[in-house]
């Protein structure tokens, strides 16, 4: 089965040390990270640092602010990140950004940066695929061999499988990202977006008693989030919500509370990514699943996927923050497999798409 075959890999062996710098800035984080690739073949990471642009609570980030953001920061970062790793700009063999998908104007921002720095010390560059530098981080941290990939995040939301140097999609979401779906309702109920949405809506999960009834949209090997949104935010209205958790005189228990409306968001979304992603490991036939992306830092999807492996004789592949939210440093790495397999990015060409599918990139250095 598809899953289960193990392939040659056509990446020539490194004849020496390779480094090359990411940069990433798809969204509200500027990351920069650099690393190596030795001769025997091991994987180094020298230095990963990111800078994230945070919002007042209820609001989300412009693409104008946060474009700002990242050139105010871009310098900044990549000094301390070429420190860090204790090497020289004229080390590296390559300059790494992100191509798309994103926002376009913090894309472009970081884009103008890579390319200025690819000019002034005459470095090639190579542009990644946003989705695809998840997958190749995640591969090399947790070491997965070919798992079925959930990638999860603000703006994204696939199960992907690998087959014939393709990152081929078998579901996804078919109108809102599932961490764009967890930040708005995050933003509804007045949660802090530091240090992310997201996280505030994990902990005050973990508080919730009430199980609450939201439609359950599986279409097939695809979801559709944004109808849960709308019956979640509708019992922020509820009579019985309470906003500040307490009980109210005369109401005894039935209220619902925020942490009982994150509770069952959680539950419900996560229950449909787990259903999908199965389906997909009994069609490749794998027993590996990798869980990429910002959203994929959650203890609760982990659990829920960890159960659901472990019931097919599997197991659960996951990274913690430093390499599931947005960083440079899976740029790098992505950006270095093309690298070495001759690929790179001429400077007429050296764009930014907001929308690049993981299915459109040549995946050369996978057998």
């Amino acid at each position: 089965m598809l899953g289960q075959l193990r392939r040659k890999t056509p990446l020539p062996a490194p004849e020496r040390p390779y480094l090359a710098l990411g940069l990433e800035g798809s969204a509200n984080k500027f990351g920069a990270g650099v690393i190596k690739h030795s001769e025997d073949g091991s994987t180094s990471v020298l230095s990963n640092i990111r800078h994230t642009y945070i919002t007042p609570p209820g609001e989300g980030f412009q693409p104008r602010d946060t474009a700002l953001h990242h050139r105010e920061w871009a310098l900044k970062i990549i000094k301390q990140c070429l420190v860090q790793a204790d090497v020289s700009i004229h080390d590296l063999d390559c300059i790494c950004y992100t191509k798309g998908p994103g926002m376009g104007a913090p894309l472009q921002s970081v884009a103008i940066v890579a390319r200025m720095l690819a000019l002034m010390f005459d470095k090639p560059l190579v542009g990644v695929n946003h989705c695809v530098g998840h997958i190749e981080m995640g591969r090399e941290i947790t070491g997965a061999q070919n798992p079925v990939v959930l990638y999860v995040s603000g703006g994204n939301t696939q199960v992907i499988a690998y087959s014939r140097q393709c990152y081929r999609i078998f579901g996804e979401t078919l109108d809102i990202a599932v961490g764009n779906c967890l930040d708005r309702f995050a933003r509804v109920i007045d949660l802090s977006n530091d240090p992310s949405p997201g996280y505030n809506i994990e902990q005050e999960a973990k508080r919730g008693k009430r199980l609450l009834p939201l439609p359950y949209a599986t279409k097939g090997m695809d979801v559709s989030l944004s109808g849960i949104l709308t019956s979640v935010e509708a019992y922020t209205m509820d009579k019985r919500f309470c906003q500040d958790g307490k009980l109210r005189e005369n109401n005894n228990d039935d209220i619902i509370t925020p942490a009982d409306l994150c509770f069952s968001l959680q539950e419900t979304v996560f229950a449909m990514l787990v259903e999908i992603t199965e389906r997909a490991m009994a069609h490749i036939g794998s027993k590996e699943v990798l869980i990429v992306g910002g959203v994929g830092c959650n203890e609760r999807l982990q659990d829920m996927m960890g159960v659901m492996a472990k019931e097919r004789g599997g197991q659960v592949f996951a990274t913690d923050e430093r390499f599931c939210i947005d960083n440079g440093i899976m740029i790098a790495q992505a950006g270095l497999l093309a690298f070495r397999m001759g690929q790179t990015t001429p400077l007429a060409k050296s764009t930014c798409t907001q929308r690049f599918r993981t299915d459109e990139v040549h995946v050369a250095w996978r057998g």
